[in-house]
């Protein structure tokens, strides 16, 4: 027969967790998340603000690289207030995020209306000239056009 051994109830071990135990690490988790939270947001919008920055820049480049090819004027239109550009005669229209801030700053005579606002660049590269800044949170991303040059810029 085989030998039986004798559990000491002093030495057994418990397998799992108290309810202090759980409570603790649930209270740990609780502060990570709303710590990592506010950092996830911020680099969403951060993203999301470089993204609308680059749209805009690229185009800004295409209407410049238009008037250049056509040989004649083209406008890069800014809806302000409804968020969203146009290139010349093109109908399509380029939305930009609704969590972003937009302001334009242009020549006078390039104002249409108080929300809406072009860059006209010339056949030789040359431009009115401007600024588009995109603001989200704290951060500014600002789109500079040469007016002499025509250069497009990308400002933090």
């Amino acid at each position: 027969m085989g030998r039986q051994q004798e559990i000491n109830p002093a030495h057994r071990t418990e397998a799992g967790f108290t309810l202090v135990e759980l409570l603790v690490v649930m209270v740990i988790m609780a502060l990570a998340y709303s710590l990592a939270a506010p950092m996830v947001s911020t680099g969403v919008a951060g993203t999301e603000l470089k993204a609308a920055a680059r749209k805009l820049a690229a185009g800004l480049r295409k209407a410049r690289s238009e008037a250049i090819a056509q040989r004649r004027e083209t406008l890069l239109t800014v809806d302000v207030e409804n968020r969203k550009f146009q290139i010349g005669d093109d109908k399509r229209v380029y939305q930009l995020p609704a969590s972003i801030g937009i302001k334009l700053f242009t020549a006078q005579s390039e104002l249409v209306s108080e929300s809406t606002g072009s860059i006209r660049f010339f056949s030789d590269g040359g431009s009115t000239g401007g600024r588009i800044s995109l603001a989200a949170r704290d951060r500014i991303y600002e789109v500079d056009v040469n007016w002499l040059t025509g250069q497009i810029a990308i400002l933090e």
